[in-house]
């Protein structure tokens, strides 16, 4: 449980807020490379932080990240043309670069030409990863570039999506590093959906271990986790997790199961990792970034199918609205929760959003009661606070460094009476990366 005044300033983000201000010290997904793929192709509308912005790859390759509205009479740049290293007003004609100069006046005579006063707001870009990112903070105190090993992977190894969640970016990122949710609200029937599951299934190790402990230790990007379910003489099955400030998850792709040959189901545990970066459009919209990658062989198609972001879940031409929303109360069937699935919502990530968006657009956090295994969140909301008081004070907020490039999440059964850390944390960091 949080104060009023607390809740308010963590979910604040436009423009001027203090939560505002600490998001805009970081790189922000704005766009996939594959929305603006095209060199002088359509732009493509973008709502960042509170603020409504267009995105455009230029003649030569550059990509802009602009405000929408154009500084004469406020069109909407997003009906102009995109031409000659330029996005052009289609009302009369004003031009403007990927860094917001005005290259062109054309309805103005010569001697009243005021183009090189006229300056459109614009946000340095980085292109890495199939994700276009954007830094909307002050030039002197711009981040390491934004270098997860996601980014730094083969195209052949990488999934990236994202979905439109309906409601603030706090309360869905909360429920992302949430870790005791998973033998409930994905896997509660599981033994209805598969049969009898074995005592080395993935899936029965959420369902008999109900209730994980979470360990937690700080770092200088934030801090990591485990969720460590004790069971017996069987040992603990430990998902180790890393919370990178201000809105990253990284996580160990689930541990899944499938059908041999002969239709038995086995276990398969996954050589990739996964995560997700939340980020505010507005104070009651997010855009969840999801990605995969592996630090092995490339994804085959099976990994690029199982996506609960793809075209089946999600409307690509609707800004990624998921098919499944709140207008139709996520498509719930009753008969199948009743019978086959905790939910009866279908999608891993409609599943998440559902509950999510039913506390409302701004969740009311003073009449929660949280336990133990909310330690997360709880860590969470103060390491912001904390940065908020940081960007206040004139300092940097944890996290704009580069500790986090080599950081992955990753899952393992360990041995009864063995310390998680010893045999986890080697597999957690490919670098020197400590905790503090």
């Amino acid at each position: 449980m949080i104060s009023k005044a607390d809740n308010e300033l963590l979910t604040r983000t436009g423009p001027g807020t203090p939560m505002g201000e600490v998001l805009r010290r970081y790189w922000v997904p704005a766009v996939m490379s594959s929305e603006v793929a095209e060199r002088d192709g359509p732009p493509v509308k973008v709502k960042l932080l509170g603020e409504e912005l267009i995105a455009f790859r230029d003649t030569n390759g550059r990509v802009g990240v602009v405000a929408e509205k154009c500084p004469h009479r406020t069109v909407s740049l997003w009906l102009g043309r995109n031409e000659e290293c330029g996005i052009r007003c289609v009302f009369h004609g004003w031009k403007f670069d990927v860094d917001g100069n005005c290259v062109d006046m054309p309805n103005e005579p010569p001697q009243f030409q005021f183009k090189d006063k006229v300056k459109l707001t614009s946000y340095p870009t980085v292109e890495m990863g199939d994700i276009v990112w954007a830094y909307m903070g002050p030039a002197d105190r711009m981040p390491a570039p934004p270098a997860f090993e996601l980014t730094q992977v083969p195209a052949s190894h990488r999934l990236v999506s994202k979905t439109w969640e309906e409601c603030n970016w706090l309360q869905a990122l909360e429920g992302g590093v949430d870790t005791s949710h998973i033998g409930f609200l994905h896997h509660g029937l599981a033994h209805k959906t598969f049969g009898a599951l074995k005592n080395d299934d993935p899936t029965s190790f959420r369902l008999r271990s109900q209730a994980p402990l979470i360990e937690l230790d700080t770092t200088d990007y934030g801090y990591r986790y485990a969720g460590i379910r004790p069971l017996g003489e069987q040992g603990n099955y430990v998902r180790g997790y890393h919370f990178v400030m201000p809105w990253t998850q990284i996580r160990p792709t689930q541990a899944t199961t499938k059908l041999s040959p002969t239709g038995e189901r086995i276990p398969v545990w996954k050589t990739t990792i996964g995560g997700h970066f939340w980020v505010p459009m507005d104070d009651h919209n997010c855009m969840v970034w999801n990605w995969d990658y592996s630090f092995g062989e490339a994804l085959d198609e099976d990994d690029r199918n199982d996506n609960s972001s793809g075209p089946k879940h999600v409307d690509a031409e609707n800004n990624f609205r998921k098919r499944r929303n709140i207008d139709n109360n996520w498509m719930i069937n009753r008969e199948t929760q009743r019978g086959k699935t905790y939910t009866g919502i279908q999608g891993i990530n409609t599943q998440d959003h559902a509950v999510q968006e039913s506390m409302g657009p701004i969740m009311d956090r003073t009449i929660e009661h949280l336990g133990q295994t909310d330690r997360a969140i709880v860590v969470l909301r103060r390491l912001l606070l904390e940065a908020a008081k940081r960007v206040e004070d004139g300092g940097d907020p944890v996290g704009t460094g580069d500790g986090y490039y080599k950081i992955r999440g990753m899952e393992k059964m360990i041995e009864p009476g063995r310390d998680w850390r010893d045999e986890l944390l080697p597999l957690m960091y490919q670098t020197s990366a400590a905790a503090e």
